[in-house]
């Protein structure tokens, strides 16, 4: 449990550097205003009376401008930022995933270089150098820091979204790898709720805090830097990878304590058996080698369901949705949907391991599916019926209930589960590509999407969700309790049934066609 809980925390800043952006966003900007010296522009500033013409750059944007002013017409509330501050924003937000795409590359190169607990001592100087830019917005172009540490901490994040589920899966006895792979998102959801509290008006979310806000994933970073000090190596990458077998019985000892475990050594040793005959497998040979082609096609389509399953879309309406139910706080029921989300995490380690991946991940998402229907036709009549309002309310948090339940945390370990120790570092790292690709696809399309579809957004989203439900009845196979060769030997099964309906139907055209003659 120490070694996995250290792993993870890993995810929990990945996490808050997913949700911490946005809470300050408008006294970040309005920082920025300032070190720019750009002010906001709104559409009927032109419009404005002879006596606010003169209001200056310091009184709009200072922090007690606003109360001096002889109520000026334009308020940093309702004014259009200037498009210089909207670029420097944006690329605020989405330099994070734009790290993390680029450095995802390289974490299963680092984890067989190194070892996985050095290679994740190795990258957590990048969080912290990351969040030392960010804590020291305040002293420099605070626009530069931010974009500079924003981007270091997705590097880190990237090559931590690799290294973790890998380390995880080969420490994690076979019964309890499902229920410890769920810690991954269990580590998300719970930074995302961090972020969220302190990013609160009262708490961090104030010009006065919000650097330290944006750095405090920093200190997260230096307790995993001395915890991994305690870690024991995974005995799979000592056994396999580099022939110590003294040293991986050691810490699997740590790891399991005094017990039998001849069984999982039988296991290590016949998978590197198995490695030695494939050896190290590229990333090209995972999607030209017929072995893996299909391992590969389910571990891209589990990452591309949960960044496109619509999760990002619920939280992006539901502040909306609240404030339109007439929720006072709306920003509380927001925080609320993070509590629920961190507690069905919760709840989903249990489920893992008693009903399985597959099943998981489909009920998941049909239950999504649903929620999403809900959904749409909650917003399209909540101009007629103030109680559809309600509706919509419940679907939200159905949809994140579902999507905690499989669509979530699943993704996260089961690649590891797919592949063997010889393509396990390359499928991690293009699986980890993709989650990151479509995370900023996600990110840059969204708004452009619902502004242009309005509530209608969820019918693409239930279309989506239809899709990967089918996907996975016909092609994800279950992965519970089940060793590295009886998942690859389920894949096989699978290919020969399928060349052997293909075969059978050409015989039947060719029989057909025999008969017509």
């Amino acid at each position: 449990m120490l070694s996995v809980s250290t792993a993870v925390l890993g995810f929990f800043q990945y996490g808050y550097g997913l949700g911490v952006i946005n809470a300050p966003q408008k006294v970040i900007e309005a920082h920025y205003g300032r070190v720019l010296g750009v002010a906001p522009e709104a559409s009927h500033a032109l419009n404005a009376s002879a006596d606010h013409r003169d209001t200056t750059l310091a009184s709009l944007l200072a922090p007690d401008g606003l109360e001096n002013a002889a109520e000026p017409e334009v308020t940093l509330r309702d004014a259009v930022p200037h498009p210089v501050l909207t670029m420097y924003w944006s690329l605020s937000v989405s330099v994070f995933a734009v790290g993390g795409m680029i450095s995802s590359f390289t974490g299963g190169w680092i984890g067989d270089r190194l070892g996985r607990v050095k290679a994740m001592l190795v990258v957590n100087v990048l969080s912290i150098a990351g969040n030392l830019l960010m804590g020291l917005a305040k002293l420099g172009p605070s626009h530069i820091l931010i974009i500079a540490g924003r981007a270091i901490t997705g590097l880190y994040c990237g090559l931590s979204s690799g290294l973790v589920p890998m380390y995880v899966s080969e420490v994690s006895p076979t019964a309890l790898r499902g229920a410890l792979g769920t810690l991954h998102q269990l580590a998300i959801v719970t930074g995302i709720l961090f972020s969220q509290v302190l990013g609160l008006d009262f708490l961090m979310g104030n010009d006065k805090m919000w650097p330290l806000l944006l750095a405090l994933s920093g200190a997260t970073a230096l307790l995993q830097f001395f915890l991994l000090l305690l870690c024991p190596e995974s005995p799979r990458y000592l056994y396999i990878k580099l022939g110590k077998v003294e040293e991986a019985k050691k810490n699997l000892i740590r790891l399991r304590g005094n017990c039998d475990l001849m069984e999982e050594i039988a296991e290590m040793e016949k998978e590197k058996q198995e490695a030695a005959s494939e050896k190290k497998v590229s990333i090209k040979q995972l999607f030209t080698s017929g072995k893996y082609r299909q391992a590969v096609i389910v571990a891209l389509m589990v990452q591309i369901s949960q960044q496109f399953s619509g999760i990002n879309a619920i939280f992006y309406y539901s502040t909306n949705i609240f404030e339109r139910a007439g929720v006072d706080q709306p920003v509380y029921a927001t925080i609320g949907v993070g509590v629920v989300n961190t507690v069905f995490t919760v709840i989903s380690l249990f489920l893992v391991e008693k009903a399985g991946r597959r099943s998981l991940f489909m009920a998941g998402l049909m239950g999504m599916l649903v929620s999403a229907v809900a959904m749409t036709v909650g917003l399209a009549l909540l101009s007629q019926f103030a109680w559809m309002s309600y509706v919509s309310m419940v679907a939200i948090f159905l949809f994140v209930i579902f999507f905690e339940v499989g669509p979530g945390p699943i993704p996260w370990f089961i690649v590891a589960e797919l592949f063997s120790q010889g393509p396990r570092p390359a499928a991690i790292t293009i699986a980890g590509f993709c989650n990151w690709t479509c995370n900023f696809i996600v990110g840059m399309c969204f708004q452009y999407i619902a502004d242009l579809c309005g509530p209608y957004v969820f019918v693409i989203f239930a279309a989506l969700l239809l899709a990967f439900f089918l996907f996975a009845y016909f092609k994800v196979p279950e992965t519970k309790g089940k060793s590295f060769e009886e998942i690859a030997a389920a894949f096989r099964r699978k290919k020969h049934s399928a060349t052997r309906g293909a075969k059978a139907m050409t015989e039947l055209e060719d029989l057909r066609g025999s008969e017509e003659a």
